[in-house]
């Protein structure tokens, strides 16, 4: 049992860790960051529960309004992971939020209809579930429309976030169900009682994944009208064998005569820079840098910080040596350190390029859509991603971990700030498509459909 003076340590810790962090300060002074700090001391060293304890924490992060800060799911320690995300709490069927209203999308069991609105849970109003659990929420800036993507539950995660904060915040009935109040796609209205899952019931529920580290990440598919496909749900390929840059040009090589490209990446969050190698087939001219600066807040890591903070690249711990002083207590980074030029890469592609994009792309996607729209290279199709035009946080991470607690958080390293004073927004597409209810019903993909009719028009 942790003591007192123990949770004290996690927080001196916590506070020390974040002065690591190039974007603490990007929304919210300094002393506005104090008194939440002042606050979460409060809550975490008097909270009596880990359930209380990892809320709270949860709930500060959220607030500096970064992406990549959280209390990372699948770095906890197993004995906390079990404890807190394997409840029998979860709804048995997948849902999106359109328009702040919770819509289901898939029902493996066939007992509710896709398309139809949950109204209320055990009396709960669905609107009013969402907007507590939103605090929650990791996204940059204040583009609310990736938090409301995040609190979805679409089976793209091994732990979703609705789930987990679902299951912390409100939790179940005592006889496992939970009681539904439902709108149906013909505007009907109805009661239902559903059982709750768990997490293995809710992995169980998930597309098969990859079946080995070098099994394809991706899918591509030529349509009967001769427009090809490229799926991406993911570009976390780290630590995979498979060779996906050969894949990927061995593809694009055969694109000869087709009619068009389709990416898709509306399920992708980012990982790897993998889109830059379709951006260097459809350039006539090096793609420069955005100018945006790269910053760290520090040269080397404090000595005695460094046993709880974990990473796989020791460099991380040294990365401000050598980097200019700025202002505000910032180093920049130096050119070699930062950004680099997409040079062309032949043969060229030329055909009209779509990707689909939405409010899941906030890293190394949401940098894609950036480069691909500010390069008139693809027409993007879709709803506004996440991420944030005024910058992100990421490119380097320390896992800090709280001894007396157990509780982990990632903590971002460098800092994305580019010139003048972007709309503190995610990026909008050239085309945009928003998804209704009716087309869940309908089973139609009106996304899909629109940069299908582009191509056809281009």
């Amino acid at each position: 049992m942790a003591t007192t003076g123990d949770l004290r340590d996690d927080m001196a810790i916590l506070r020390k860790a974040l002065t690591l962090h190039p974007g603490l300060y990007r929304y919210s002074t300094e002393a506005e960051v104090n008194r939440r700090l002042e606050v979460l001391e409060r809550q975490f060293v008097g909270a009596t529960t880990n359930e209380a304890r990892y809320l709270a924490i949860s709930r500060f992060l959220a607030s500096i309004r970064c992406g990549h800060t959280y209390c990372n799911f699948f770095n906890q320690r197993d004995a906390l992971a079990a404890e807190l995300f394997d409840r029998r709490t979860r709804l048995p069927f997948y849902f999106e939020w359109i328009n702040r209203r919770m819509i289901v999308t898939a029902d493996r069991t066939g007992m509710i209809a896709p398309g139809t609105e949950v109204v209320s849970i055990n009396g709960v109003a669905a609107t009013a579930m969402l907007r507590a659990l939103m605090p929650y929420a990791r996204a940059d800036g204040h583009n609310d429309a990736k938090r409301v993507s995040l609190l979805g539950v679409n089976g793209r995660d091994r732990i979703e976030y609705f789930d987990v904060f679902q299951g912390l915040v409100f939790g179940a009935r005592s006889d496992a169900t939970h009681l539904l109040s439902l709108r149906l796609p013909n505007g009907d209205e109805q009661q239902r009682q559903v059982p709750t899952l768990n997490l293995a019931d809710r992995r169980a529920q998930m597309a098969a994944g990859p079946t080995s580290k070098d099994a394809p990440r991706w899918q591509w598919q030529v349509r009967p009208d001769g427009i090809a496909l490229l799926t991406m749900p993911s570009w976390a390929v780290y630590d995979s064998k498979w060779p996906w840059r050969q894949w990927l040009d061995d593809r694009l090589n055969t694109l000869a005569g087709a009619k068009g490209l389709i990416i898709d990446l509306r399920d992708n969050e980012g990982g790897l820079d993998c889109g830059d190698a379709i951006l260097a087939r459809l350039a006539t001219a090096p793609i420069a840098d955005d100018g945006a600066e790269r910053r760290v807040r520090f040269e080397r890591t404090p000595a005695d910080l460094d046993q709880y903070l974990d990473t796989w690249d020791k460099s991380f711990r040294t990365l401000g040596v050598g980097a200019a002083p700025s202002a505000n207590g910032f180093y920049r980074l130096h050119a070699e350190q930062s950004g680099t030029v997409i040079a062309p890469a032949e043969p060229r592609l030329q055909l009209p390029v779509a990707a689909l994009i939405g409010p899941v792309n906030s890293s190394a996607t949401f940098q894609f859509a950036q480069k691909a729209q500010r390069n008139k290279l693809i027409r993007l199709i879709g709803e506004m991603t996440g991420g944030n035009q005024r910058g992100i946080n990421g490119g380097a991470f320390f896992f800090v971990r709280l001894p007396a607690s157990g509780i982990e958080f990632d903590l971002p390293l460098i800092g994305y700030f580019p010139p003048g004073l972007p709309p503190d927004a995610g990026l909008y597409p050239d085309v945009l498509v928003p998804r209704r209810p009716a087309d869940i019903a309908a089973g139609r993909d009106a996304q899909m459909d629109a940069a299908v009719e582009w191509i056809g028009r281009a």
